[in-house]
Order: C-alpha cells, then sequence, then structure tokens
C-alpha cells in the first residue's frame, strides 16, 4: 500500500480529497480512453506526459477513462477525479471541468515520477503509482485572473505570452488582462505608440485563439481616463487633456522632469469621442464579452479644465457622471464594463449609483489593504466585483515574497466571504519593468491557488513557503527539490531582511532610483549596515547554482535570478557605502575608488539586463528601463 501522498503539491489544491487503500500502477500499457472526439491541449498535454515516461498507450487492461455527463451533477469548471488499482476515472458535465481534472492528473503523474508519491512494493521493478483516492473539486471564485502591465516599458514576446497561457491554463486559472496605454497599434495614431514594439490587431486575435484553446479568456483591457500621458503629451491631442499644460506625476521615465498631461478631461464631449474611436478598433479583436476601461488614480482631476463643475457638483459626481458615459460606450458595443474601484470608493455614498452590470475592480497591492471595509462597501451596493491584489514584483527586482502572501491571501479571504465574483492578480511595471518575468510566478502560482481553494490555500500558507517553492520546482522548472524555487523564494525575501518596509516598493530597489538624492530618502531614514549584510546574506541564492533545470522556463529562469541576485547584491553594496558616507551625501560624495568599484560591478550587469530582456520581451521599452540603470552608471563615472 502506497505510503501518504505529497497531493499538497498539486497547484491549486483540489478542494476535496479522500485517499484510499491501493495504488495505480504507472508502467506497462495503459488505455486512454476520452469522449468521442473530445480533444484539448490538457488531453494532449496528459498522453505527452504519460508518452515521456515510455507508458505505452492504446492496449492493456487498466484504462484511464475521460467521461463527459451532463447529468453528473458537476458545476461547470468542477470535476471527479477517482483512482483505483485498475481504473483512473475522470468525470465532469462540461469540457472545461474534464479539462481540469486532466490537468490535476497529469500534475499527480508528475509529482508520481518525482518520487513525492512513494510506494510500496509494485509488481514491475522500476514502476512508480498514484494513490488511489477521489477527488470532489471545482473553484471557489468564477474568474480567476492574471493582468500584466505591457505598458510600463516591457511588452512581452508573443512566444512567451503563448508559453504563460499554457502555464496558466495549468494552474487553473481562465482570465489573461494586457494592460494597455500605448501599447496597442491603433491604425490613426502611430506617434503614440512608435518604437514601442506594440501589439497588432493580428498579435491579438492569435493571442486569443490561443487563450480560447486552453479555456482563458483574453479581457480587453484600455485607459480610458487617467494614464493617458503618453497620448496626451502630443500636441495632437493636449486638447483632450484635463491639465493641458501638464504635472510632474510618478510614471515619468529616468531622468525626466517636463509636465506632462495626465487625464482626460471628464467634461469635454470630445472626451467620449475619442474613446469611441479607440473602443471600435480594439474590441473587435477580442472575442470576450468584458472589457476593462480602467478610470482610476485620476491624480490631476480638481485643479484643470473641470475645476467649475468640481466646485458645483464635486469631484465624486464629476467622477460618475464620466463613468457612465464610458458604460454607455461599451454597453453600446455589447460589452459588460470593468473599472478599477479607486476613485469611487473614495465616495462611498455613489456606489449605489454605478450601473449594476458594470464589474469594480477592487485592487490594493499592501498586506494590509482595508480589503474587508472595500468588499463590504460593494457587496452591499449590490455591485459586481472582483478582488485584486498584486504580485508584489514591481519595483523590488526580486520581488516582496511575505508582503506579496499576505495581500494574495486577504483579497481572496474577503473576496470569498463577500461574494467577489473573481479574483485578478496585478503584475505592474513601474520604472523600468527592471523585475525579470519568472519574479511574478510565485504570485500568479499562489493567486491561483488562493482563488480556486481559498480554505485550503491559506491553510498551507501557515506552514511556510516549502510548497510553493517545490511546485516551482516541479511544475515549472523540472529541477530536483530544493532547487530554483527555494532559490527564487530567497532573493524574494531579501526586501523584507534588510529590516525597512517601504509601501508599493523595496528599499533596495529605492537605493536605486533614488540615487541622484541626498542620502537617505525618507524612506529610508532607518536603513542600517546590519540590515543590509543581513540582506546580503540572502542574495547568495545557493540553491540557484546547485541544480539542472530541465525546463528552458527553468534554464532562463536560472539566468534571471542569477541577475536579480547580482542586482540585489550591487544595491546592497551601494546601500552600505551610501550609509558609511553619512547623512546628507549624494552619490557624487564616495571616493573615487568607491565609485569606480561599484561603476565595474554595474556595467556587465546593465549589459545582462540587456540580454536577458530580449530573451522574454520585445526591444522596443529597453532604453527606456535601461535608462534606470545607465543614469546611476554614469554618475559613478563622473
Amino acid at each position: 500500500m502506497p505510503a501518504p501522498a505529497r497531493l499538497d503539491l498539486l497547484l491549486p489544491l483540489p478542494r476535496k480529497v479522500e485517499l484510499r487503500p491501493g495504488a495505480f500502477e504507472l508502467s506497462g500499457a495503459l488505455v486512454l480512453s476520452p469522449p468521442p472526439g473530445f480533444k484539448s491541449p490538457a488531453l494532449e498535454r496528459l498522453r505527452a506526459e504519460l508518452e515521456r515516461r515510455e507508458i505505452a498507450l492504446g492496449f492493456g487492461p487498466r484504462t484511464i477513462e475521460l467521461v463527459l455527463d451532463g447529468r453528473s451533477g458537476h458545476p461547470r469548471e468542477g470535476y471527479g477525479l477517482t483512482i483505483e488499482p485498475q481504473r483512473v476515472r475522470v468525470i465532469a458535465s462540461k469540457g472545461i471541468g474534464l479539462n481540469h481534472g486532466l490537468r490535476t492528473l497529469t500534475q499527480l503523474v508528475r509529482v508520481a515520477e518525482k518520487d513525492w508519491i512513494t510506494t510500496g512494493p509494485l509488481q514491475e521493478p522500476g514502476a512508480f503509482a498514484l494513490p488511489a483516492l477521489a477527488i470532489e473539486d471545482s473553484p471557489a471564485f468564477e474568474r480567476r485572473g492574471v493582468m500584466l502591465d505591457v505598458s510600463r516599458d516591457r511588452v512581452p514576446r508573443m512566444d512567451y505570452l503563448f508559453r504563460l497561457v499554457e502555464l496558466l491554463a495549468e494552474w487553473k486559472l481562465n482570465e489573461l488582462q494586457l494592460y494597455f496605454e500605448h501599447a496597442f497599434a491603433y491604425r490613426e495614431h502611430e506617434l503614440v505608440w512608435r518604437g514601442v514594439d506594440p501589439f497588432t490587431h493580428d498579435e491579438i486575435r492569435a493571442l486569443d485563439r490561443h487563450c480560447a484553446a486552453h479555456g482563458i479568456e483574453l479581457v480587453p483591457n484600455q485607459q480610458s481616463f487617467g494614464h493617458l500621458h503618453h497620448w496626451l503629451k502630443h500636441e495632437r491631442y493636449r486638447h483632450l487633456a484635463e491639465v493641458p499644460e501638464g504635472i510632474v506625476h510618478p510614471f515619468l521615465g529616468a531622468g525626466e522632469t517636463r509636465p506632462e498631461p495626465f487625464s482626460l478631461c471628464p467634461t469635454d464631449p470630445r472626451s467620449l469621442e475619442f474613446l469611441a474611436g479607440l473602443y471600435d478598433e480594439l474590441l473587435p479583436c477580442f472575442t470576450s464579452g468584458d472589457f476593462n476601461v480602467g478610470l482610476d488614480e485620476t491624480i490631476d482631476l480638481g485643479p484643470g479644465r473641470s475645476a467649475a463643475a468640481l466646485r458645483a457638483q464635486g469631484v465624486g459626481r464629476v467622477y460618475l457622471d464620466f463613468l457612465k458615459s464610458v458604460h454607455g460606450l461599451v454597453s453600446a458595443r455589447g460589452k459588460r464594463m470593468q473599472f478599477w474601484a479607486d476613485i469611487l470608493l473614495n465616495h462611498p455614498e455613489l456606489v449605489p449609483e454605478v450601473p449594476k452590470d458594470a464589474v469594480a475592480c477592487l485592487w490594493g497591492y499592501e498586506a494590509d489593504h482595508p480589503f474587508e471595509q472595500q468588499t463590504r462597501t460593494l457587496a452591499d451596493a449590490g455591485l459586481p466585483f472582483y478582488v485584486c491584489p498584486g504580485t508584489s514584483s514591481w519595483l523590488s527586482i526580486g520581488g516582496r515574497l511575505e508582503n506579496m502572501l499576505a495581500n494574495v491571501r486577504s483579497a481572496a479571504e474577503w473576496g470569498a466571504a463577500r461574494g467577489a465574483k473573481g479574483l485578478l492578480i496585478t503584475d505592474w511595471g513601474d520604472r523600468g519593468h527592471l523585475q525579470p518575468p519568472c519574479v511574478s510566478w510565485p504570485g500568479f502560482m499562489t493567486a491561483a491557488d488562493h482563488a480556486w481553494n481559498p480554505t485550503g490555500a491559506a491553510h498551507d500558507a501557515d506552514h511556510g513557503t516549502g510548497r510553493l517553492a517545490s511546485q516551482m520546482d516541479l511544475h515549472v522548472f523540472e529541477c530536483g527539490s530544493p532547487g530554483i524555487g527555494v532559490g527564487a523564494l530567497e532573493l524574494a525575501h531579501v526586501a523584507q531582511s534588510c529590516g525597512v518596509s517601504v509601501r508599493n516598493a523595496s528599499a533596495l530597489s529605492m537605493l536605486l532610483t533614488k540615487f541622484d538624492q541626498p542620502f537617505p530618502p525618507p524612506e529610508l531614514a532607518s536603513l542600517s549596515l546590519a540590515g543590509l549584510r543581513r540582506a546580503e546574506s540572502f542574495c547568495t541564492g545557493a540553491a540557484l547554482w546547485s541544480c539542472v533545470p530541465r525546463s528552458p522556463d527553468g534554464v532562463l529562469a536560472r539566468r534571471e535570478l542569477a541577475w536579480v541576485a547580482r542586482t540585489l547584491n550591487f544595491a546592497c553594496t551601494l546601500g552600505e557605502w551610501r550609509v558609511e558616507a553619512g547623512r546628507g551625501r549624494t552619490l557624487e560624495d564616495l571616493e573615487d575608488h568607491r565609485r569606480a568599484g561599484l561603476a565595474a560591478v554595474l556595467e556587465p550587469l546593465l549589459a545582462e539586463h540587456r540580454s536577458l530582456w530580449l530573451e522574454r520581451s520585445r526591444p522596443g521599452g529597453l532604453d527606456r528601463s535601461a535608462r534606470w540603470l545607465e543614469r546611476i552608471l554614469a554618475a559613478l563615472r563622473t
């Protein structure tokens, strides 16, 4: 009889599992029996996993039986999986549920081969086996998604996006959004996206088809109020701006200080005409019935062209009127509107007036974000909503592990308690999008876990991060454990290990983005030599270098994480020397030999950043991203 199985390495955790006596041997020949005409990437992945283990398919006394039965009683995405000594059976009422069951079975095969499931005596030497069990499973959240920021320098390559979709599908996520400010190639607006390497119409249609084949809905996402500085800074569009002369905002590039218009003017009818033109071109590229229009962080709404209306009606009312007008544009095009809920929640008395088919996306990225209070406000108003935590990857280089885990857990807990429609984890790229893509994967995996089974995932979180590291090694990197997963999470712990907590960033990243300010910036006032040296000890990432991944994902991630370790170590060294130099000193005040030594370390890091960028991302935003590091290098050489 098999020993207890490491079923906790399934991602996400099934909702209900019952272990039974016996085992199903994975050896020799098996019959794989799908429903007539049933085809899917999930089925092909299971077939490939079995065949690569030299398990013959097509004959034999033991079977893997796949059943579609509308009378099974399973919800749309639910499934049942039973494993007996002579038969494995996956049953669901819908194809998407059957695919989820196939993905669970594929992961069990992977787990078994890695000896995470140990067995007693088997009939064939060298064989491995699945434990007898019964799983009844379905998701807690209807929508479970990832949003990628593709507008702050890093525009992903299509091959990376296709691979990411396959990973997200394996983790049973079902929604993907690409955050557009100016990263879509609108035909009449090349002035805005020239040099950005934007997504073309054909690329989005191809991605939409790939997503659909894997059970994922590609939802369009186009900012429609604030965050339009890439448009409004051009004279052709400046007349649409709330503040045409511009403001100095937090999303300027490295070394940029010129004010830029940021938001559309909500009281100018031409703003809606402009949006209607964008929507008419963008939306036909997507088959989704949803559309995220943004509407967040309207930071220049107040002193501009709408000032009179704001004084007469109040900021909340002017904002809500514009939201309703945008909703009218979206509804007229047969879509359901999603929008970011931050501005609306500043005026909770207006929440009941939002159209009841609009979906509020409640974002918050810190461990202590008030999801409890804000989900109550939306639920009490009868407004459908998502909870939207973050990967905590941006402005961190290597991630902020503890913050991400607590943030996702809180969002899932209160979202589930208040009937949220979905959980959408966001991944931003502020100030150069310096974090490599793989730094965000622990956040995606954690969100997938909590969005499917909040109770089980939260219980596991109490026992540390070992499970997450092993899941990464097993399902993504294909290496032994402990391996790259442990190293990745060690690097994501560096942000906390230095002893200074910074909201929406890490202290080490701020040493790089605020290098030209007298030391220390207010946020780093408590930074100490002891804290920096403690952080350095986590930058060695010994587990990263002692294992050899088999998957292409793992091989490249190992390079990316090696760069992360060296870059964080550079930031620690820079911080130590600045602490030693004393308060009020600038980088130029450091001794020549120290600046020369730092420059010698940073120069190859900059070259590797450029090289790694092109492995998963397009060249369009690379120069803008690299400028954040190039400015430090230039200052060190002055």
